[in-house]
């Protein structure tokens, strides 16, 4: 999805016009439908300073208007092979249906993003229980990290077994190496 349609997406969803969220972010009146037009068609692309703008007039992450290239079915297969690449995203198969998982052993980005996941798993979980509003669920997705308070995503710490393993290997390393 191209940037022009998140912020389409987001005006839409904060009740905004063109030429409103355009006056908000300083163009003039006479103009401000016309220049968010030609953003939200893909005709223009807003440079980091402008997006930095609309991200805080549509109350969201600049990180939630610049989004992978999935408006097409082969684009998003891209983007999940990417994520595979990079991340450990793999596919499987559980009774019948298709999962995506990730590999934490493949690397550090496969076990951050794993808990970036756990974190996101917990705020549905708190939707469908209703302890959160689809309100909040809302604004912890498209403000986040910002409202992430799980702090998943900011550090990763190893279990104890992990940790012991791995001071066991560098033990043998410096072995090896004397």
């Amino acid at each position: 999805m191209a940037i022009g349609e998140r912020i389409h997406f987001f005006r839409i969803l904060r009740g905004m016009t063109q030429k409103y969220l355009g006056m908000a972010l300083g163009f003039p009146e006479k103009s401000a439908d016309v220049r968010l037009a030609q953003y939200e068609n893909g005709s223009r692309t807003p440079k980091a300073d402008l997006t930095a703008a609309l991200a805080q007039v549509l109350d969201v992450s600049p990180h939630a208007l610049a989004v992978p290239d999935i408006d097409s079915y082969v684009g998003l297969m891209h983007t999940l092979f990417t994520l595979e690449d990079r991340y450990g995203l793999k596919i499987c198969e559980c009774d019948g249906e298709l999962h995506l998982r990730v590999d934490v052993f493949q690397g550090k980005d496969a076990a951050k993003l794993h808990e970036m996941l756990c974190a996101w798993g917990e705020q549905a979980a708190k939707l469908k229980s209703g302890e959160i509003s689809k309100e909040d669920y809302d604004r912890w997705r498209y403000r986040y990290p910002e409202f992430d308070t799980t702090g998943h995503w900011h550090k990763v710490v190893p279990s104890q077994g992990l940790s012991d393993l791995l001071v066991e290997e560098f033990k043998k390393q410096s072995d090896k190496e004397k």
